[in-house]
């Protein structure tokens, strides 16, 4: 092979070599690309999740607007359980607004309470809704709810003073705290009925998605 053939395939590899590699960093580019885009979606996502949302990439978001959340229910004490269904938006003028209907779903078994000076264990079913209003503030979050719930109720041990129906109401109040891959949130709930006491609840969650 003379010189002249030499030097033309050299050339011919390293221009071989330089497409390649221009070839590799514009995919590298555009895998960054993709990357970044994948992250702005999801911190902006996270900043337009509800306040009310304690799990953001867990909502289900609609074309007309609507964010719907649905969350399990379950009390650290074992006896009750259940789920709240959220659908909510927030105004076009008022982006940092959110405004929700709340529906919730408990049913509770054996609930040691009290009747007078007399122990009984009741079972219990509610079914609630309520109106949330919340606003974000950075990464801050403030909410408050306030409803009807309808319950129904039986002793074990069957009592006829104790009420077996009502309706009352509930009331509540939330904070969020949230960061990118990072959420914590504390509500309180109250119902306004004695009897139903054992619904009253107080969480704090912290979630990191992995």
């Amino acid at each position: 092979m003379t010189s002249r053939h030499t030097i033309a395939v050299l050339l011919a590899c390293l221009a071989l070599a330089v497409s390649q590699g221009a070839a590799a960093a514009e995919g590298g580019l555009d895998d960054d690309i993709a990357r970044d885009e994948i992250a702005s979606k999801a911190k902006r996502a996270d900043s337009e999740s509800p306040a009310y949302a304690g799990h953001p990439q867990d909502l289900m978001r609609l074309d007309n607007g609507v964010t719907i959340d649905g969350q399990d229910i379950e009390t650290p004490d074992g006896y009750t359980s259940g789920f709240r269904l959220i659908a909510g938006f927030s105004p076009f003028r008022l982006p940092r607004l959110d405004l929700a209907a709340e529906f919730s779903y408990r049913e509770s078994d054996e609930v040691p309470t009290r009747l007078g000076d007399q122990q009984l264990l009741v079972n219990t079913v509610s079914l609630g809704g309520s109106l949330v209003a919340g606003v974000r503030l950075g990464r801050f979050g403030l909410y408050a709810k306030s409803g009807l719930v309808g319950w129904e109720g039986d002793a074990v041990i069957p009592r006829g003073d104790f009420d077996e129906a009502g309706t009352t109401r509930v009331r509540g109040f939330g904070a969020r705290l949230q960061f990118p891959g990072f959420t914590s949130r504390l509500e309180v709930e109250e119902y306004d009925a004695p009897d139903m006491a054992h619904l009253n609840l107080l969480t704090a969650s912290i979630n990191i998605p992995f």
